[in-house]
């Protein structure tokens, strides 16, 4: 039985599928090759397991911020940032081997606001669980916001307790 090429059936007679043009538009999939549909996401984007462990740090970080920017109004001034790790210069040579900081702080400087700086990675190492992480990011922006207003992190947070002994 011989086909032929028409707008039915595609196929030319001689059975070889011409190639299709580069300008033309590749046919949409609607199921993969087992017939099972197209795989979609895991989870939706408003569930909290498709957010990045970044993501959850930052908003670990802001909840913290937001915290304390209700005690002190002069926080809305100071520039919160958030590193992956910190860079080791020169002059830090003296943090030692058995030391990386979790946080720091950059002052002022004329137009340029101070800045308070999370080193994500090391805080993530040193915890193990979400509410873990949540309380040292929360010392960490304490100590640091303690440091560039020039007070105790005490006087910060009256809840700050020195995890040293």
């Amino acid at each position: 039985m011989e086909r032929s090429a028409n707008a039915e059936n595609p196929v030319p007679p001689d059975g070889q599928v011409p190639p299709r043009s580069p300008a033309e538009p590749r046919p949409p999939r609607r199921r993969d090759r087992h017939g099972r549909g197209m795989r979609g996401p895991v989870a939706p984007p408003q569930v909290p397991l498709s957010a990045s462990r970044a993501e959850v740090f930052a908003d670990l970080v802001q909840d913290s911020v937001e915290r304390l920017e209700r005690r002190w109004p002069q926080l809305a001034e100071v520039d919160f940032v958030i590193l992956e790790v910190p860079r080791l210069t020169a002059e830090d040579e003296a943090w030692g081997a058995d030391t990386v900081p979790l946080g720091g702080t950059i002052p002022a400087r004329g137009d340029t606001p101070a800045r308070v700086i999370v080193y994500r990675r090391p805080v993530e190492i040193r915890t193990k669980g979400r509410d873990e992480r949540a309380a040292l990011v929360h010392d960490v922006v304490v100590e640091q916001v303690a440091e560039v207003l020039g007070v105790t992190p005490e006087t910060v947070d009256p809840r700050y307790e020195d995890g040293e002994e």
